[in-house]
């Protein structure tokens, strides 16, 4: 592991880069598509629950089929199939089928993908890298999805101002076949299995049993989980609603839709890169507390500026990006150090079910909302409960206790 982990992380990476970009792409694409077509924070809410409700749903069950089968199987199978699903998105939009019902169902298939591959590749960090490498992998991880997300929404607005929105689709084609491709090049070893029938559904509710109880048993990590589970739920519709916050606030078009994402993307490139070159010596709780309150006192204050303040809007957003991905390098981190190997699919499938169930019912409430009372001030609201979150992370003495070393 010590001599060969790097050169795997590099073909990893060349992968699922090409595969996040291209799906960063082609969901700015979607987004922005949407968001002119209808002008409806219902609708974007809507596409967000289908690409996401199914993951929550199916997540738990996926987790434990995750730590028993060959993880590397098991991403290239959930690539293909994502990829077969965008491509009868692109054919039923190149055959003139664009109605909302047809690209939610979609977007809900993709998800059943993403359940499986999602958990799996959080589980091969650990099996490829030493644990004390995992927070600086957290860390370049990051680094890659902020310049998808720099990259990705730029790219997905050339291509929506050049290409159809069928053919747009296509390119996500593409980075699933790259991430395929690199995959077919490395050894990702397994954890000790139990032998037991995989078929048996008692013993697969019995495992997810057991990842839920290796969480609840550790208080520090519960609260944790409590958390990051409750910013989720603010956070997640502050996302969906970023472009309309652009549009109907600040009045702008494309472009600075374009300016938003990338600014976004390029904090979590400069949070990803300080951890990728700087190991700090801090608690990674403390990391991720602080976290929480830049990220909350950025976004209530965006709801608070004028129209004319869009310069100030893109600063505040870069800085929450930062946080961002301090954020998610620290929680990643963390969670692997935490759970055994044999165990992460499954924690990290339920952690993702238990934190989007909850924001799909956030998701719904913020679509109304934000229709009703502007989008400014659900971001006022939102933000305000994120840097809530943080403040009583600070207060809770197991979760400031949970893993002091770095």
């Amino acid at each position: 592991m010590e001599n060969n982990w790097r050169k795997k992380f590099a073909i990893l990476w060349t992968g699922q880069f090409f595969s996040l970009i291209s799906s960063s792409a082609v969901g700015f694409a979607i987004i922005i598509w949407l968001s002119l077509e209808t002008g409806s924070a219902e609708v974007l809410a809507y596409a967000a629950i289908a690409g996401l409700l199914p993951q929550a749903l199916i997540g738990p069950f996926a987790g434990v089929y995750v730590d028993r089968w060959d993880k590397k199987k098991t991403m290239i199978v959930a690539d293909g199939f994502v990829a077969v699903c965008t491509l009868v998105m692109s054919l039923g939009f190149y055959f003139g089928y664009q109605n909302l019902e047809f690209i939610y169902i979609i977007l809900g298939l993709r998800s059943v993908g993403s359940a499986f591959h999602m958990p799996a590749m959080q589980a091969t960090v650990p099996l490829l890298a030493p644990r004390s490498e995992l927070f600086r992998i957290a860390g370049i991880n990051q680094i890659i999805k902020s310049v998808s997300n720099i990259a990705g929404p730029a790219l997905g607005a050339l291509a929506i101002g050049m290409l159809s929105i069928g053919n747009v689709l296509l390119l996500d084609i593409a980075g699933a076949i790259m991430a395929i491709v690199s995959l077919l090049f490395i050894h990702i070893p397994s954890p000790v299995k139990e032998t037991k029938n995989q078929t048996n559904l008692v013993l697969v509710w019995e495992d997810m049993k057991k990842g839920l109880y290796e969480v609840l048993k550790n208080k520090g990590l519960s609260f944790l989980f409590l958390y990051s589970i409750i910013a989720g739920f603010c956070l997640m519709p502050i996302g969906v609603l970023f472009p309309l916050m652009t549009i109907e606030h600040f009045k702008g078009g494309k472009f600075e839709m374009s300016i938003i994402e990338t600014v976004w993307g390029g904090g979590m490139l400069v949070g990803g890169a300080i951890l990728g070159i700087w190991k700090p010596n801090i608690h990674k709780v403390i990391i991720i507390n602080i976290s929480h309150v830049l990220i909350g006192i950025a976004f209530a204050w965006v709801g608070w500026l004028s129209a004319q303040s869009f310069i100030f809007y893109t600063l505040l957003t870069g800085i929450a990006g930062i946080a961002a991905s301090f954020y998610s390098a620290g929680f990643t981190a963390l969670v692997q150090e935490e759970i055994h190997e044999s165990l992460l699919g499954r924690v990290f499938a339920m952690y993702f079910s238990i934190e989007v169930l909850p924001t799909v019912f956030g998701l719904i409430c913020t679509g109304y909302l934000a229709d009703a009372i502007g989008v400014n001030v659900t971001f006022i609201v939102l933000g305000l409960v994120i840097f809530l979150v943080g403040i009583a992370s600070f207060l809770t003495p197991s979760l400031m206790n949970l893993r002091k070393k770095v």
